[in-house]
């Protein structure tokens, strides 16, 4: 908290690590998505996110696991955390909106807003400045968007018909859900108990203007870890 900001940044999180990340096998043959290492750090995806949301003020955070479970519990078990954590196991899958909505309810203060991040989400950006922009809307749910680059290569023309350009792995021209959130208190009881909160609660949020989309920073880092070829880039990012 700040002289000038009288809003309390959130100090309490949730990963949702329950995927089964079958996209990215061989790696997930034995661990959940967020337990695979980007190269060269020797560290889980999930270490990484817990190191900056420590960054950035959170001192709680509820892991929801479901896939391999186990593995991703004996890590944390094991490892000098930054900040504490507890474990939520789906017995049933949920979705994603009642997998948020179970995490939430191991919360330690439920009146405090709180954030949310996808376990495959790597990505460095100022979460406070994401809380502040969530306040000044008084927005009841935020949303991080994203302008990833496009796999492809793009060919530029004139009105005529010539090629002008060749540009290697343009930004989108569309913004994405970049899967990390900051939730205001009362978002908690609009979740679904089972099913998918971007079919049912953010639709409604969006018609009665209480959902907002804060803009990643320019040059900030955000990649999801999707597929083998995603953990090669970062590794190759890493590098550079």
């Amino acid at each position: 908290m700040t002289g000038t900001h009288p809003y309390p940044y959130p100090a309490q999180a949730v990963i949702l690590a329950g995927g089964q990340g079958s996209r990215l096998r061989p790696y997930t043959d034995d661990r959940p998505k967020p337990m695979v290492e980007i190269p060269g750090t020797g560290i889980p995806i999930i270490g990484h996110q817990l190191a900056w949301l420590a960054a950035e003020g959170v001192t709680d955070a509820v892991v929801s696991c479901g896939h391999l479970a186990e593995v991703l519990q004996d890590w944390l078990v094991s490892a000098d955390l930054p900040l504490r954590v507890t474990t939520v196991v789906e017995k049933e899958p949920l979705g994603r909106g009642g997998g948020l909505k179970f995490a939430a309810a191991s919360l330690p203060r439920p009146d405090e807003p709180w954030y949310a991040t996808n376990g495959d989400i790597w990505t460095r950006f100022s979460l406070r400045e994401m809380a502040a922009f969530h306040h000044e809307r008084d927005a009841t749910a935020t949303l991080a968007l994203a302008r990833p680059r496009i796999p492809w290569g793009a060919v530029e023309t004139d009105e005529f018909g010539h090629v002008l350009d060749f540009i290697e792995s343009p930004p989108s021209p569309y913004l994405i859900n970049a899967g990390v959130y900051v939730f205001s208190p009362g978002f908690t009881a609009l979740l679904p108990d089972r099913g998918d909160h971007e079919r049912t609660t953010f639709p409604r949020l969006a018609r009665e203007r209480r959902l907002a989309g804060f803009p990643l920073p320019h040059g900030a880092y955000w990649r999801a870890i999707d597929t083998a070829k995603d953990l090669t880039e970062a590794a190759k990012e890493l590098a550079r």
